[in-house]
């Protein structure tokens, strides 16, 4: 994972990428509660969101394949959570209805942020007067995201140029040890960080 795959894609001709970041992310949220709210019986209104949903990425002009490979990357989590009903009596008919509503949710979520930019969508938090503490936490992690991901980048590149072995076991192995280093100095930036704002002030 490289930074690109956090890169602000909200800067599009589309018309709905010029539409304003708070109409959009008011409807971003009705369907999301609307799906969240439907019983998983209401078949027809999971389906009437996934036609609108449909249309406003035929609106947006982004690429299917770019919004598969965004949906892809986060659909483990979609699988963690959908799993878990697999032991509740009944457990294939609601492990379909969570992914569904899911998925859906998740591609909800995937097309705001890739025809919103970013600081847009936290002038809207703002102006809504969310606190001031969860749009600064979310402003950092923000910027931070392509901090880990450039350092796991260069600590991938280092350890692949220092290794020959090209197994599979190998590089899952591999792929572990970069995760362990990447914990480690993560940890070591934010207690820097935390210091730093310590010295300027914060509280």
């Amino acid at each position: 994972m490289t930074a690109r795959h956090f890169m602000d894609h909200g800067q599009g001709q589309s018309a709905l990428h010029r539409s304003p970041a708070g109409l959009k992310l008011a409807i971003a949220l009705a369907l999301v509660l609307a799906v969240v709210l439907l019983p998983r019986t209401q078949i027809a209104g999971l389906f009437v969101v996934a036609v609108i949903l449909t249309a406003l990425l035929v609106f947006s002009r982004l690429s299917f394949l770019f919004l598969l490979k965004r949906m892809v990357l986060l659909e483990p989590l979609v699988l963690g959570v959908a799993g878990l009903m697999w032991f509740q009596p009944g457990g294939g008919k609601i492990f379909a209805a969570v992914m569904v509503k899911a998925n859906l949710c998740l591609l909800t979520t995937v097309l705001l942020a890739n025809t919103t930019p970013f600081t847009e969508l936290v002038r809207v938090l703002q102006r809504l007067r969310v606190p001031w503490l969860f749009v600064t936490t979310l402003t950092l992690m923000h910027r931070y995201l392509f901090v880990l991901a450039d350092e796991t980048e260069r600590m991938r590149r280092a350890r692949a140029s220092r290794t020959f072995t090209r197994g599979r076991r190998f590089q899952w192995q591999t792929l572990s040890s970069v995760v362990g280093q990447l914990f480690v100095r993560a940890s070591e930036r934010a207690e820097r960080i935390y210091s730093a704002m310590t010295a300027r002030g914060w509280k």
